[in-house]
């Protein structure tokens, strides 16, 4: 059977309401059992039902999990450190609201990047439109008066011929880039391997090591709440970014850090994991005793800091884009104009 495929609102959701189940006294096994009744998924209420009867053998959720190989391995490892020490529910919970923030997230990244894209497409057509197909008419119409197009304008003439000659190969072009990004949004696969490249080559600069920092402290949050060390909850976000070997490496040398006596606000200030300022505030916590609930206002703190970056960010894309493709525009047609409005008044 092929293995399922979930998605970060697919996790938010089963963890959620395997939570709501749980507290109101349902075992985890009978509340999985409800809950793969009430799925219309096949393959999804066949996992549920399975692992439903691995727990109802004596297996831990966190090994059923693990077993199906469809979860995240820092979401079992929460998991299982969870009910070592009674705190499922909450964990559950906590993974939920994890889950759905990464959603969104991933939702605005999406967002960021597609609008752009389509601009920055239609803009190209445009161009090689004007550049390929209008140009040469205003020269015919020069050449109609005894002239012709010279300096930019010239310029611009023979970079369009170049592209009109062109012109078949850059509609099979423009066409694979439409298939290839059609593929990448419907087809899984397609979207996983890009992902991974992008993450892989992009994903710790700018922005995305803001979106990466404010998942670390969820993770962390997550797993202090459930009663973690601090190191485990590292380790657990190193294997989180995994895709990301970067932002994975950040984590590994905090971790080493605080293996070898370097207090934690330190090691995390030295990472770039956390600001100044949050790291301040976290030791501040931890000497207090407040160390749960002070890394979850980071945590809220850093994802909201993280989107606005990234709104900001595409802010300031799409004016630049705009801005750059239409003076382009205006200056082929200005160089074409201004010759053809001189020659209209010498005929004048």
């Amino acid at each position: 059977m092929k293995k399922l495929e979930l998605n970060y609102m697919a996790y938010a959701d089963l963890f959620g309401r395997l939570a709501l189940l749980i507290h109101s006294g349902l075992t985890t096994g009978d509340a999985l059992s409800i809950l793969a009744q009430d799925e219309q998924d096949k393959q999804y209420a066949a996992l549920l039902t399975k692992i439903s009867k691995q727990l109802e053998e004596g297996s831990s959720l966190a090994a059923a999990l693990s077993e199906s190989k469809c979860f995240p391995s820092h979401a079992v490892g929460m998991i299982d450190a969870a009910e070592r020490v009674g705190r499922t529910e909450e964990t559950l919970t906590s993974l939920s609201h994890y889950y759905e923030n990464r959603e969104r997230a991933a939702q605005n990244l999406r967002n960021a990047l597609t609008y752009p894209s389509i601009l920055l497409l239609v803009m190209t057509v445009v161009i090689v439109i004007l550049l390929s197909k209008v140009l040469p008419v205003f020269d015919e119409v020069y050449g109609s008066f005894g002239g012709s197009l010279s300096g930019i304008a010239g310029g611009l003439l023979l970079v369009g011929n170049v592209l009109s000659s062109a012109l078949p190969f850059i509609g099979i072009i423009i066409g694979a880039i439409v298939v290839i990004a059609a593929a990448v949004s419907f087809i899984p696969s397609a979207s996983k391997a890009v992902k991974k490249f992008f993450v892989g080559t992009f994903g710790d600069r700018g922005v995305m090591r803001k979106m990466n920092n404010a998942q670390f402290t969820q993770v962390l949050a997550i797993t202090l709440a459930s009663g973690l060390s601090v190191e485990e909850g590292i380790e657990l976000a190193e294997n989180m970014f995994s895709d990301c070997p970067a932002a994975a490496l950040r984590c590994k040398h905090c971790r080493e850090l605080i293996e070898n006596g370097t207090e934690l606000s330190d090691a995390l200030r030295q990472t770039e994991l956390l600001s100044g300022s949050a790291c301040s505030l976290l030791s501040l916590g931890m000497r207090t005793g407040n160390a749960d609930a002070v890394i979850e206002k980071i945590s809220s703190d850093m994802a909201d800091e993280a989107e606005e970056a990234l709104a900001a960010s595409v802010a300031r894309v799409e004016p630049a884009m705009v801005i750059i493709t239409s003076v382009i525009v205006g200056i082929i047609l200005l160089s074409v104009m201004l010759p053809l409005i001189n020659i209209m008044k010498a005929i004048g």
